[in-house]
């Protein structure tokens, strides 16, 4: 279950800002996941509830935004939203399509109490 070490890498995210600001504590992490990232959102917030003991976001709650997968139709320039993993666009019917969005997991906000 790789979303353990990507919770890893999101604490060590959290804590450096939170150093930034100078903050005590973490109430709420906002993460934006795509659906094509390879992240399942149950297995995050499992991962999430797990490595947040005895941190700065003991009491944080996890709020994900899931980001569909946005392709944009390199011939015709439509930009569109994937659909049953339908990578063909619906305007021209071609495949030359550039992902745009929905491919990564990034962190968006956090609430902070300083």
């Amino acid at each position: 279950m790789h979303e353990f070490s990507v919770v890893q890498s999101l604490m060590g995210l959290i804590e450096e800002n939170a150093r930034q600001n100078n903050a005590k504590s973490v109430s709420k992490v906002i993460v934006k996941i795509g659906k094509m990232s390879g992240i399942e959102p149950h297995l995050l917030k499992i991962a999430f509830d797990t490595f947040k003991e005895k941190t700065i976001c003991e009491n944080a709650e996890l709020e994900m935004i899931i980001q569909d997968v946005i392709a944009k139709c390199e011939d015709c320039g439509k930009e569109f939203v994937v659909e049953n993993h339908r990578f063909v666009c619906p305007e021209c019917e071609g495949f030359n399509l550039h992902i745009l969005d929905g491919e990564d997991m990034y962190l968006l906000s956090l609430e902070m109490d300083v």
